[in-house]
């Protein structure tokens, strides 16, 4: 199970980063209540979803192809936004819950390696590295399962197409903490924000 207060009320955290998932699009007017409801700001990191299968149908070169990327994230955060959130360009600790736009961040500080296995979900690793905060994915599944087994934690590099290769490891190498439940069920994403324990899978060492 993760709690809210696992991640920050307990460590006195400002504010949480949550990376909303492409897969979640359909849901995103019902995701918005919650995260607009959350007395903890949340800096919202978009997927890149549509937006971003459309790149890999142009089969660009890697580095074309990964701020190609970026700029899908970005369309999506503008999606997000449209649903009454302000967005920001800036990596910062939001005072109020914000969507981040990456594009302008990322070609600045350039911190990833420009391949396929870096998605929006290692991007918003980088976010919670650089801002010093706890990150919660969101996904349409309830987290990372092993033979059929939801994991509760996972405290060691595992393979998983749940997150992109590179996730797992930065997250351990960084001590960054970080989990996944599923967004896909509103109510659930509002347990959580409320401070209620929701099933999922938590990533890190140092919990």
């Amino acid at each position: 199970m993760v709690s809210l207060g696992q991640f920050c009320q307990k460590q006195g955290m400002p504010a949480l980063v949550i990376k909303i998932g492409g897969s979640l699009l359909s849901r995103i007017p019902e995701i918005v209540p919650a995260l607009r409801a959350s007395e903890l700001p949340l800096l919202i990191v978009p997927g890149g979803g549509i937006f971003a299968d459309a790149v890999r149908r142009a089969k660009a070169d890697d580095t074309a192809a990964h701020w190609m990327a970026i700029a899908a994230m970005e369309q999506y955060g503008w999606l997000i936004s449209s649903n009454g959130l302000p967005a920001t360009a800036h990596v910062e600790v939001p005072r109020h819950t914000t969507v981040f736009l990456p594009y302008a961040s990322l070609r600045e500080y350039d911190p990833l390696p420009h391949t396929w296995d870096i998605t929006s979900d290692s991007i918003a690793a980088w976010v919670a590295k650089t801002l010093g905060l706890n990150l919660i994915l969101l996904k349409s599944i309830d987290g990372i399962g092993i033979g059929g087994i939801l994991q509760e934690r996972v405290s060691a590099p595992i393979k998983s197409d749940v997150v992109d290769p590179f996730f797992i490891q930065y997250v351990l190498e960084n001590k960054i903490q970080a989990a996944i439940i599923n967004g896909s069920d509103p109510g659930r994403l509002q347990d959580f924000l409320m401070g209620l324990p929701v099933p999922g899978t938590t990533i890190g060492t140092t919990f």
